[in-house]
């Protein structure tokens, strides 16, 4: 099939998200990085047992998608998401991508232990969500407008006292919704540039491979097939929006037949409903891999 594969980020998690992972895998992760995850509501306070808590599933997900006999032809990770993305296409190996992301928080985390993280207004455009912006920031209380999700979804980094300001004043000017998001560092915004440089230092010794399939890079939303870009994409875009609206306008233009939405969570409803209207979609969230691969194997024969 030619289909599209996604991979949120944060903000998805719930606590026993990875009682249906695979225990072995689970078991191999924990001794290969030293950690043990909890798997609860306090231990995803913690940037390392969120963010390889998150990717953890998404990888048993993906074997498990592959043990089935499917793949992508097209990959589209959301911030933390792109390191499954580039596992699923075949370009980072399953060990690496572990290794990278428990660094990535490691990092993350130490640069901003605590009074930051990230909002997202909806209902405003990102012109109007910029100029509310540019009415708090400052060097003393910094604030962003951060990733692109949709025409009318805008997200917000920064110091959470500034977030709660332009979520205020996005009230006042009609938002539809305006909040903090469950993210604990200020992801996607100059306030994380030397952390990309410093995950980008961490990457140099990792060996990718050129992806067997299309890779759409947060950064710019740009479908590549090169390794050069998805490295850039690894290393650097915590210190960059990301304009997943763009990266799914791209898709559009590839015209997948089905869309696979990987867990936690299905924060992309609305964008991919306007980019893609009744195209066929399964979210694993909400079903087991193996009644998602009976529909897609369904759907490519044609029965209905």
């Amino acid at each position: 099939m030619n289909s599209l594969w996604i991979f949120p980020g944060q903000g998805g998690q719930t606590a026993g998200m990875l009682q249906n992972v695979d225990k072995a895998l689970r078991s191999h992760v924990e001794e290969l990085l030293g950690l043990k995850l909890l798997d609860t509501d306090e231990a995803y306070q913690d940037s390392v047992q969120l963010q390889v808590g998150i990717e953890l599933l998404q990888v048993a997900q993906v074997n498990a998608m592959q043990a089935a006999g499917l793949k992508p032809h097209l990959v589209a990770g959301h911030s933390l998401g792109v390191f499954a993305a580039a596992y699923a296409i075949g370009s980072l190996a399953q060990d690496d991508l572990f290794r990278v992301v428990k660094r990535r928080a490691e990092l993350m985390q130490g640069a901003y232990p605590q009074g930051y993280g990230m909002g997202v207004v909806v209902g405003l455009s990102r012109p109007e969500v910029e100029a509310l912006v540019a009415q708090v920031n400052s060097s003393e209380h910094p604030v962003y407008a951060s990733n692109q999700n949709a025409e009318d979804q805008t997200a917000l980094s920064g110091e959470l006292a500034a977030i709660d300001q332009v979520v205020t004043l996005a009230k006042a000017s009609g938002a539809v919704l305006a909040r903090r998001l469950k993210v604990p560092v200020p992801s996607h915004s100059p306030l994380m540039a030397k952390v990309g440089t410093q995950l980008a230092a961490a990457m140099a010794d990792v060996t990718l491979q050129k992806p067997a399939g299309i890779y759409l890079t947060n950064y710019s939303g740009r479908a590549v097939r090169q390794v050069a870009p998805v490295r850039e994409d690894l290393s650097n875009n915590l210190a960059h929006p990301v304009y997943f609206e763009a990266m799914m306008g791209v898709a559009h233009d590839y015209e997948p037949d089905s869309i696979v939405n990987f867990s936690p969570g299905r924060p992309f409803r609305k964008v991919l409903g306007q980019k893609f209207g009744d195209l066929h979609q399964v979210n694993l969230d909400q079903m087991s891999v193996s009644d998602a691969a009976f529909l897609l194997t369904k759907w490519e024969r044609g029965t209905y």
